[in-house]
């Protein structure tokens, strides 16, 4: 895009936020769409909402249907492998994956079971996007982590770009909405 181009955006941006107001520009741009289910379901597994929330804009910018090239389904991008395991150990059933119930629900199941094994924000989101397993193995790897504790690096161009854009709206949503 050429300079005119992005100075355009930027002026059409801040007119908009000066006839609108910035909050309410920002919470056009980063939406809380389904905040019943992800409330619902951040809080019984006991997860940030903001961090749910970051996760569907970066997944499929909240539309329900949204579907990968991988086969990942609906606004969290749920794999098969992680829908049938979710069927198991929740004992659901048959699910319509698309639905934005089940999909939040299974999506949030699945954040609370990578807390529980890394315990760490940033680990999270890489094995969301990058599988845990990737994850286990860059902590043991000195090209990646020093201590084995963090990621200096992440080795996948797509999970490093992911782990970057869920926390930059981490905290823009944080800022937007917390009180």
């Amino acid at each position: 895009m050429t300079k005119k181009k992005y100075f355009i955006i930027y002026a059409i941006i801040l007119i908009v936020g000066l006839v609108f107001g910035v909050n309410r520009c920002l919470k056009i741009v980063y939406p809380i769409h389904y905040e019943e289910y992800v409330m619902k379901y951040s809080k019984e597994y006991d997860i940030d909402p903001y961090l749910v929330f970051s996760i569907i804009k970066a997944e499929s910018k909240f539309f329900p249907y949204a579907e990968s090239n991988r086969e990942a389904k609906g606004l969290m991008q749920i794999s098969n492998i992680t829908k049938e395991w979710a069927q198991d150990e929740l004992k659901m059933g048959d699910i319509n994956i698309f639905n934005p119930d089940t999909n939040i629900q299974i999506g949030c199941w699945y954040i609370s079971k990578l807390f529980k094994q890394f315990d760490d924000k940033d680990l999270v989101i890489a094995a969301y996007n990058g599988g845990s397993g990737n994850v286990d193995k860059w902590l043991k790897d000195q090209r990646y982590s020093s201590n084995g504790i963090n990621l200096q690096k992440i080795p996948f161009k797509e999970t490093s770009d992911y782990a970057n854009k869920v926390n930059k709206y981490y905290k823009r949503y944080r800022a937007i909405y917390e009180k």
